[in-house]
């Protein structure tokens, strides 16, 4: 009888371990497990000195300020964070407003589709997604707009991610995914029917360069539409706070730096945009968009003790430990900016290319 306690009890456990780490670790349960973490294109053993070297980038801030090094900079923090990203958030690499009544999910899915309904595109037609990450975004707008949508990342685990979803979704009639920089496009002028980039230009060192590079590829009379990062009439350079804030965000999030509200229509107008709208869309009366991040405070801690788990047998590579670190203390950078409404990753910009 003892024998037989004893190998239930051993089976009981061992069904526990593996449901914490399989089963309830995923926020969204879709495609990534925590027993498959890597470091992206990242070589298991180069894990942890690609860490070293990401935050070496802040010894020499202006470096990050440059085109030329931005995209290995952006390339190593994907390549760090994509796995932890898909396993622990969802897909879609970006924040939506909370909506009464609905699921973090389907919120997510409705700021997106809001994206594709402003820039007017009909089914068909060709529209480019500007930094698509691992393509949940584009997922949702293929699938509610029937456009064919190509988009472009940076960092080519994305691009493989991204293929391996759009199949597995049946999308990849619809979708298409491409390596390259979106401040050089290896795309020819006038060939998109419209554009949208949904908190990815933050990532450029200077936001017109990355807005002339879509100006050009636009066709005349083509709508663009961007959510961007960005500090509010709220912040005060002359606090340190708000400065300690805005920093986090900035180091844990790959950003040369947050521009203001106040720059971005400035940016689309210098390379010829016209801007027919533009919006917070964090703003009251919408519902916070850091609740999630707070609701899943819990939920960090428990993945970070998998984590150290998996990185103590071998499983996770060195130095995952230290990336999930950083992402936990960025989660309270970005919840701190948006209960003090300092920081909105939603200003929302739409603008139309001139017809000649």
């Amino acid at each position: 009888m003892d024998g037989v306690a004893f190998f239930f009890t051993g089976a009981l456990v061992a069904g526990g371990i593996y449901w914490f780490l399989c089963v309830l670790g995923p926020a969204e349960r879709k495609g990534k497990r925590a027993l498959d973490l890597s470091g992206g294109s990242i070589s298991a053993e180069k894990v942890q000195d690609k860490y070293k070297q990401y935050w070496s980038f802040f010894r020499r801030p202006k470096e990050i300020e440059t085109a030329e090094k931005v995209p290995d900079f952006v390339d190593t923090f994907y390549n760090l964070v994509t796995d932890i990203y898909e396993w622990g958030w969802g897909q879609s690499f970006h924040f939506s407003p909370s909506i009464r009544g609905k699921s973090h999910r389907d919120a997510t899915r409705l700021h997106e589709e809001m994206a594709v309904d402003l820039i007017q595109v009909k089914p068909g037609q060709k529209i480019l997604d500007v930094g698509c990450g691992v393509g949940g975004p584009m997922r949702a707008i293929a699938s509610h707009s029937r456009a064919n949508v190509v988009g472009i990342t940076i960092n080519e685990y994305q691009v493989k991610r991204a293929r391996d979803h759009n199949r597995k979704a049946g999308l990849d009639a619809l979708c298409e995914v491409v390596c390259g920089n979106f401040l050089q496009m290896p795309f020819d002028d006038n060939t998109f029917d419209g554009a949208y980039s949904i908190e990815a230009t933050c990532h450029a060192p200077k936001l017109e360069e990355v807005y002339a590079e879509i100006y050009r590829v636009l066709k005349p009379g083509s709508l663009y539409v961007s959510y961007e990062w960005v500090t509010t009439d709220k912040f005060n350079a002359e606090d340190e706070e708000h400065v300690e804030v805005i920093q986090g965000i900035e180091r844990g999030d790959a950003l040369p730096g947050l521009r203001a509200y106040s720059d971005i229509a400035e940016a689309a107008k210098k390379v010829g945009f016209q801007v027919v709208k533009e919006k917070d869309l964090a703003a009251p009366p919408a519902e916070p968009w850091w609740t999630r991040l707070k609701m899943g405070r819990l939920a960090y801690w428990r993945n970070h003790i998998v984590v150290q788990i998996l990185s103590a047998v071998g499983v996770a590579p060195k130095g995952t430990v230290d990336v999930h670190e950083m992402l936990f203390k960025t989660a309270d950078f970005l919840s701190r900016g948006g209960e003090t409404e300092i920081f909105s990753p939603m200003h929302m910009i739409l603008c139309r290319k001139a017809m000649s």
